[in-house]
This record gives structure tokens, C-alpha cells and sequence, in this order.
């Protein structure tokens, strides 16, 4: 005997209102009310939340309610529009979530938070979207990507001493238009990289080792936190989210605008040369001599890295110099393959230019990855025969290439930190070198080879430095790849202040339960959430 259509239609409305239980109508609401939504409009939403009884369903109404709360031009729904999908650099984060939210204030921000919280939807956050971490900045049709490019906003106070910046800027853009009133600000070094996520992951400049790193130049953090109240962080106001945000990462809240001292050094000195790989040890020799020595200068910075082809060597000094400065004399007895910037004094607007000509975006998937050691020459030589080995022979099969970089780190960046109210990072005292790669290859069936190169380089990093009493603890978030956890090289007592602090200011940890991924607080094993 078939049941009656009155049956089947109560057993429906029954079953959809248990999924409901723990919603009231009062609660609705309250809730609509809270987005500024009309009357007509909670009411068409709450009918249709009822009968929302799948995931899929209540993130179908998500999506919907922030239509309604932000205007259609700021969500895009199915079908999504690519181009906002492939703006991530790297295709392995090309995920098609099931809407896109277009924030163009922080109030729209915050409104988002408290629609993501209400329907209690997994949601990722982008703001220039280089990570190449699948997840970190993407989702898939399971979730709500907030997408920050349209926060993208650059100004400079009628001082010159601070410029105001949204999170979805990117550094190019930044450099130029502060460039227009001859300032610049400590931030990023590939220009085409989002403001966001390299501030809250610490954001090491060319200048580091001078005036400190990007989160220690932050004045003040405009954050929506996961309530939607928007506050302010800095020096004096919310004293302890401040320091949790300079590279704390995507734990306590969504940046909306970042305020950022500027520093003295717009006309600096240039030189950029090209070497045969056959020199790549004289070239190793020159970079070693200069950490060990000439880096006593926080003026100066080389750029080191290695292709499979060449070594590529930028030398900058953070003023003016009529010749190239003797601190990069190692540098300059070897003779390059070509002279790529011959000795100059430019802008850094110019240097803009020719970093952004320099790296070009390609399409394709990308990784990078990172470890931190003491400074050895002999360490970097064979932790570089063995990488070079390892590039080629995956190169041969995958058409893969890599690069091996080496980033000086002295001990003026530790202490410009502290000097300027300290950061989470807990980065050890003393001269060290962070070795980091950019890894390029197109097909998804190599990504196990092709990430082996650089996981067995940390690898031999790491077991090579103990075995010499070189090794530190310490992992870049902003080099780190989907596997690392750099907030681990935190040290306990800051990984336990940080979970405090997140508690505090969300308290039903938004941002741990329902952020699809990034370096989180919850994944950090040994401590209580």
C-alpha cells in the first residue's frame, strides 16, 4: 500500500524541521535584523532555510542571505565565474567553491563573518591568493570563498609617515602609487603578491635585516573579527590582538585595511647579474663571505637563488652609492655570463618595474618550502650538490623546475621586532639563513615527484645541521609548504599565549572549525584549544 501524498508531505516538513531544531524563528530574525536585511526579505529566507535540510541546501541559503546583505554584484554563484577562480597562482588551487563573496568595505566583511557564523558554513579567505597550499586561499563547492581583491584601497597620511592599505592590494600597485610621494613601505618582493597574507605571515623584505619585518612596520590592523564587531588593533587599543596579528597568520580575524610605517629609503643602489651554473660555488663562496661579514651592513641585501641553469645575484644598498658598495666586493671579482641592472641608483618604483619584469606570472603549479639553519659554507655547498642532483634527474622526467635560494636573515631583524613591540614569531638571536625554493611543473600526476625535491633538501638541511650543531627549529610561515608547521617553531609559551588570544576574541572559534585551511592554530599538537 503506498502512503498518502498528506503523509509523504508531513514526513518532509517533520523531517526538515528537526534539522531546524536548534534555530527558532525569534533567532532568524534577530539574525536578519542584525545584516539590515527588510522584513520581506528574512521572511523569504527563513522559508526557504526551513526546507533547507541537506549542507548543500543550508550553504545554497548562506549564499543567498549575503546576496541579500551585501547586493548581487558582490556574490557571484554558480556558475562562478573562472577568471575569479583562476586568479590563485597555482592550478592545484583552482577549486570552484559554491560562492564567491566580493567584500568592498570592512562592514561587508564583517556581515560575511556573521552569515559564514550563523549557517556555520566552511568558508577560505584570499587576498592576492599566491599561496600554493591547496586550501589556504581556495575552496571547493562545499564552501564560501571571501575574495578581498576589491579591498584594495592605497593612501598615504598628509605626513608621509604611514600609508593605509587594503588586504586584496598587491605590492606592485602599492610601490607605485606610493612611489608618486616618494615613500616606501616595508612589504613583499614579488610585486604581483597580495598585501594580506604576507603581513600575517611576518612578510620578509629587502630590507629586513634594517627596519625589521613587515608585521613589526605595521602601525595599526583594521580586523572584522569573527562576531562582526570591527576593531582596531595597534599599540595602545586591543594591545594583545596586535601582537597576535604581526604573523600569528589567519587565526584571530579578516584584516581590512593595514596601516604601515613608511621607511627612509626610496633611492637605493642596484646591480643584478646573471652567472654560468659551472660558477655556482664561487658564486655559493662570495654569498657565504658576505652573510659572514659584509651583512654586518643591515644597508645592504643580496638576492641569491639558483636555477638549473644559472645563478642569478641582486645586490641592493638602501641609499644612494657612487659605486658599488665594498661590502659586495666578493661579489664583484667574478666575472657574469651578463649584467642584467649594471650599478645604478634608482627609485624604488623603478626597481618595482624591473622586479615585476622578473617575475612574470605563469600559469601551472607551483610549490614552495622552507627551513631555517646557522650560517655554514661548507653545509650549503653539498645540501646544494644534492638538491641540483635531485632537480635534474625529476627535470629529466617532469620537465619540473626548481630553484634553491638562500635568504639571509642577520640579527638586527630579531632586534628591530623587539624594538618595535614584538611579534609571536619567536625568530632565534643571532645570524641565520633561510633556504627556500620555487618549484613550476604542469601535471598533476607528478606532484609526489616533483615535491620530493625540495621536502628531501629540508630534509638534508635538518639532518645535516644537527649532526654540525646548526640546526633551529625555526619554519617561515610564509615559505611554508602544506605540510610544514611553522607555527610549531613558535615555542610553547607563545603558541599558548596566541590560543588565548584567539579564544578571546572568537569565541566559538570561527576561525579554527570553519576555515577550510591555512596554518591554524587547532593543528598545533601538544596544547589545548
Amino acid at each position: 500500500m503506498k502512503p498518502s501524498h498528506a503523509i509523504i508531505v508531513s514526513t518532509c516538513i517533520i523531517g526538515a524541521s528537526a534539522v531546524r531544531m536548534g534555530v527558532n524563528t525569534t533567532d532568524f530574525e534577530a539574525f536578519g535584523h542584525t545584516l539590515g536585511l527588510s522584513e520581506s526579505a528574512i521572511q523569504s529566507l527563513e522559508n526557504r532555510y526551513v526546507w533547507a535540510y541537506t549542507s548543500a541546501g543550508v550553504l545554497g541559503i548562506a549564499c543567498l542571505t549575503a546576496t541579500f546583505a551585501l547586493q548581487p554584484d558582490k556574490v557571484d554563484t554558480a556558475p562562478i565565474n573562472q577568471t575569479v577562480v583562476e586568479v590563485n597562482w597555482s592550478e592545484s588551487c583552482w577549486d570552484e567553491p559554491h560562492c564567491v563573496i566580493q567584500p568592498q568595505s570592512a562592514d561587508d566583511v564583517s556581515k560575511s563573518l556573521r552569515i559564514i557564523d550563523f549557517f556555520e558554513v566552511k568558508f577560505s579567505v584570499r587576498s592576492g591568493g599566491h599561496s600554493p597550499n591547496p586550501g589556504w586561499s581556495s575552496i571547493d563547492d562545499h564552501g564560501i570563498l571571501l575574495d578581498l581583491a576589491k579591498l584594495n584601497s592605497i593612501s598615504i597620511s598628509n605626513d608621509l609617515t604611514y600609508a593605509s592599505i587594503g588586504p586584496g592590494a598587491r605590492w606592485n600597485d602599492v610601490y607605485l602609487t606610493l612611489g608618486g610621494r616618494e615613500v616606501v613601505v616595508v612589504g613583499g618582493r614579488v610585486p604581483s603578491v597580495g598585501v594580506g597574507g604576507l603581513i600575517l605571515g611576518g612578510g620578509y623584505f629587502f630590507f629586513s635585516n634594517q627596519f625589521g619585518l613587515a608585521a613589526d612596520n605595521v602601525r595599526n590592523f583594521e580586523v572584522a573579527l569573527a562576531s562582526g564587531a570591527i576593531v582596531n588593533a595597534n599599540a595602545t587599543s586591543y594591545t594583545d590582538l596586535f601582537w597576535a596579528l604581526k604573523g600569528g597568520g589567519p587565526n584571530f580575524g579578516i584584516v581590512t585595511r593595514y596601516d604601515l610605517y613608511t621607511v627612509p629609503t626610496y633611492e637605493i643602489w642596484v646591480q643584478q647579474s646573471l652567472y654560468s651554473i659551472d660558477q655556482a660555488y664561487d658564486v655559493l663562496a662570495a654569498f657565504d663571505e658576505w652573510q659572514l661579514n659584509g651583512a654586518a651592513d643591515a644597508k645592504s641585501f643580496v638576492t641569491l637563488f639558483f636555477t638549473l641553469n644559472h645563478a642569478v645575484v641582486g645586490l641592493m644598498y638602501s641609499e644612494p652609492s657612487p659605486r658599488a658598495p665594498d661590502v659586495f666586493a666578493g661579489f664583484l671579482n667574478l666575472i657574469p655570463l651578463q649584467t642584467v641592472v649594471p650599478s645604478s641608483n634608482l627609485t624604488f618604483s623603478a626597481v618595482t618595474q624591473l622586479l615585476s619584469a622578473a617575475f612574470p606570472s605563469t600559469r601551472g603549479r607551483h610549490d614552495y618550502r622552507g627551513c631555517s639553519t646557522r650560517i655554514d659554507a661548507q653545509l650549503n655547498r653539498e645540501v646544494y650538490a644534492a638538491w641540483r642532483e635531485k632537480a635534474l634527474a625529476v627535470h629529466e622526467v617532469t620537465g619540473a623546475n626548481q630553484t634553491f635560494a638562500i635568504q639571509h636573515v642577520g640579527a638586527n631583524m630579531a632586534r628591530q621586532g623587539a624594538l618595535k613591540g614584538g611579534n609571536p614569531l619567536n625568530v632565534p638571536s643571532g645570524d641565520m639563513q633561510w633556504w627556500t625554493t620555487l618549484i613550476d611543473w604542469e601535471r598533476e600526476e607528478d606532484d609526489e615527484l616533483v615535491r620530493s625535491v625540495s621536502i628531501e633538501t629540508t630534509d638534508l638541511y635538518e639532518e645535516l645541521s644537527k649532526e654540525r650543531g646548526l640546526d633551529l627549529p625555526f619554519i617561515f610561515m610564509n615559505d611554508a609548504s602544506q605540510d610544514q608547521n611553522p607555527l610549531t617553531s613558535y615555542g610553547s609559551e607563545n603558541i599558548l599565549r596566541l590560543k588565548d588570544i584567539s579564544k578571546k576574541y572568537d569565541k566559538k572559534q570561527v576561525f579554527q572549525k570553519l576555515q577550510n585551511g591555512g596554518f591554524l592554530l587547532s593543528k598545533v599538537q601538544g596544547t589545548e584549544m
